[in-house]
């Protein structure tokens, strides 16, 4: 094999991967640029239009009949630059010596917009989406022509507050239950331990939908409808399969000779869990810790299940579903609260990544 030939192939697979990633980071791209601009330039134009290019800016206004354009008042004929159009047409914009003429207005006090092709930018980027989408006041919104309105805010912090009392809990209780399972059907022997393991596996296939009715009445008997703890338990239970089986992976490949030094130096099953597998399964943990907080935090429809309608006790994702059966034209409110949603599952991505691969792997490997 050549020294090209080697090189070729690395090549194409990085050329690849960063193709990739660029389709991936694209859209976040746009949603980020789109929520520092204002209500008016996300209707008219698009997020690219931030870099430069050309377009038609306005460099004159003629009163077409102070300039005698009008050839034809009763057809609406106008005649400018020597082209010949139609008031219509004029509307929508056309081609004349060699600039781009609109008509402007009605056609009674209406102007002749003349617009040359120049290089430009939009750079008009303000905090106002964000000041809306996160405060519970009202903000005034002033428009291109002056006039005001008055627009009630979303006070999506609340909303943020309320996630993170789901997600914490709904991640950490079933880490934790999962931690003991696993270390229970990995090291200690009891009668029954295959079938239950199978058992666990079994459940990764059932899809929650079918449990949501049943949990819902059983719930309304405990009066646990809309409280926090029923979201948990719900999380918890459909989360426990997953984190037992990933966690089982790993612990049942740790060394079986440091497990059998300590129990013959008199350590317990507990003192063993605590000291040793817990510090050595920071990997699995993490890893699942990842997934079930996004699962947590991404979730629409247990929360508005198991929380029910009640405002005070909306998550991020009840939030933005509000914002779009509200108000699903403003685009620069949904591009705020999308983003503002997305800032701490990153967070939490980011910083246990290092973890996350090793995780995944785990009982991949054997010997």
């Amino acid at each position: 094999m050549t020294r090209l030939q080697r090189i070729r192939g690395p090549l194409l697979v990085n050329l690849a991967l960063a193709l990739i990633v660029l389709i991936w980071t694209v859209p976040i791209i746009g949603l980020l640029v789109s929520s520092f601009r204002d209500r008016l330039s996300i209707q008219t134009t698009g997020w690219w239009t931030i870099f430069p290019h050309r377009a038609y800016v306005a460099s004159e206004q003629l009163d077409p009949r102070a300039e005698g354009l009008v050839v034809d008042e009763e057809n609406r004929v106008i005649e400018i630059f020597g082209t010949r159009t139609t008031f219509d047409e004029l509307r929508q914009g056309i081609e004349a010596g060699g600039r781009r003429v609109q008509w402007v207005g009605n056609w009674r006090i209406g102007k002749v917009e003349v617009q040359e092709r120049q290089w430009v930018t939009n750079w008009k980027f303000s905090l106002d989406n964000y000041r809306q989408v996160l405060s519970g006041k009202e903000f005034v919104y002033t428009r291109a022509d002056g006039t005001q309105e008055t627009i009630p805010g979303d006070n999506m912090w609340s909303a943020i507050f309320n996630s993170i009392a789901v997600a914490v809990p709904s991640t950490i209780i079933p880490i934790l239950i999962a931690a003991f399972a696993a270390y229970g059907f990995a090291w200690m022997k009891f009668p029954g331990r295959r079938p239950l393991f199978i058992l666990v596996v079994a459940l990764l296939v059932v899809p929650l939908q079918i449990a949501l009715v049943p949990l819902l009445q059983f719930y309304r008997g405990l009066q646990l409808n809309g409280t926090y703890l029923a979201i948990w338990l719900a999380h918890t239970g459909f989360g426990l399969p997953l984190a037992t089986y990933l966690l089982f992976n790993y612990i049942s490949t740790l060394p079986r000779e440091m497990l059998e030094s300590a129990f013959i130096d008199g350590a317990s099953h507990f003192t063993i869990f605590m000291k040793m597998i817990l510090p050595l399964s920071v990997p699995a943990l993490a890893s699942f810790a990842i997934f079930q907080f996004l699962w947590v935090w991404n979730d629409y429809l247990c929360a508005l299940i198991f929380l029910g309608g009640n405002k005070d006790m909306m998550v991020v994702t009840m939030r933005l579903a509000n914002i779009v059966g509200d108000r699903g034209q403003d685009w620069h409110l949904l591009t705020a609260g999308a983003f503002v949603t997305m800032v701490l599952p990153l967070a939490v991505f980011f910083g246990l990544q290092r973890y996350f691969v090793r995780g995944m792997m785990a009982g991949s490997v054997k010997g």
